[in-house]
C-alpha cells in the first residue's frame, strides 16, 4: 500500500506540467509550437528542422533549451519568457487536489524544467498556489534540467530536500532514474505505467492516490 510505503515521506516534490493538472489541457502543445518557432528564429532554419532539432535536444539534453544553451550559446531568458507565453484557459482550479497536498505532513515544493514564472501562473491558476513552500523553475537549477542528477542536487540544497524523507511526483518516467538513486520514494504520474525499476508507484490520478495517504 503507498500510504506505509511513504509513511516516512517529510518532503514531498512535485513536477509541473502534466502532474499538477491533467494531460488533457494540452499545455505542452502550445509550448512545442513556441519552441519550434522560438529554434527556427534563432538559429535561422527551416519549420522542419527546428522541430527536429527540438525533439532531438529534448531527448538528447532533457530539455530543448539545454541544446541550445550546449551547441548554440542561446540566452536562456529570452527562450524561457517566449515559449511559456501561453492560454492557461483551459486549466481549472481543483479544490480537491489543493487540500490533499496541504494536508500532506512535512515541506512541499514543485521543481519543473519550465521557468519558475510559468510555474506560479499554473499553480495560480490550479488554485495551489498557497499550498507549496516553495517552486523553483530550472534557473533554480543552475539551468542543468531533469533528468540531470545535477539539476535534482542543486533544488533539493536550496529547497531543503532530505532524500532519504522525500518523495518525488512526476510524469516522465526517466525523470525519476537521480532521485531514486539519491533515495527518494518515486510515483510516476501518468495514463499508463512505465516499466521502470526506479518507479515505485504509478496512478493516473493524483488526487486519487494523495487521498490515500492523508486518510
Amino acid at each position: 500500500m503507498p500510504n506505509r510505503s511513504l509513511a516516512h515521506v517529510r518532503h514531498w516534490v512535485f513536477d509541473l506540467d502534466n502532474t499538477l493538472y491533467p494531460p488533457e489541457a494540452r499545455l505542452f502543445d502550445q509550448i512545442e509550437v513556441r519552441m519550434t518557432e522560438f529554434v527556427m528564429q534563432a538559429l535561422g532554419v527551416t519549420h522542419r528542422e527546428a522541430d527536429r532539432l527540438r525533439r532531438h535536444y529534448w531527448q538528447k539534453y532533457g530539455t530543448t533549451l539545454a541544446g541550445l544553451m550546449r551547441e548554440h550559446g542561446v540566452d536562456p531568458a529570452p527562450y524561457l519568457a517566449d515559449v511559456h507565453e501561453i492560454s492557461l484557459e483551459h486549466l481549472a482550479p481543483d479544490p480537491g487536489l489543493a487540500k490533499v497536498i496541504a494536508a500532506l505532513p512535512g515541506r512541499k515544493i514543485v521543481h519543473t524544467n519550465g521557468s519558475a514564472a510559468h510555474a506560479e501562473r499554473v499553480l495560480a491558476a490550479r488554485g495551489l498556489a498557497h499550498v507549496f513552500d516553495a517552486c523553483f523553475g530550472i534557473e533554480h537549477a543552475d539551468f542543468h534540467p531533469k533528468p540531470e542528477a545535477r539539476a535534482f542536487e542543486v533544488v533539493f540544497v536550496r529547497g531543503r530536500v532530505e532524500p532519504s524523507r522525500a518523495a518525488m511526483f512526476e510524469d516522465d518516467a526517466r525523470n525519476l532514474e537521480a532521485p531514486h538513486a539519491m533515495g527518494l520514494r518515486c510515483i510516476h504520474v501518468a495514463p499508463r505505467p512505465a516499466r521502470s525499476p526506479h518507479v515505485h508507484h504509478h496512478t493516473a490520478d493524483l488526487r486519487a492516490f494523495l487521498e490515500k495517504l492523508v486518510r
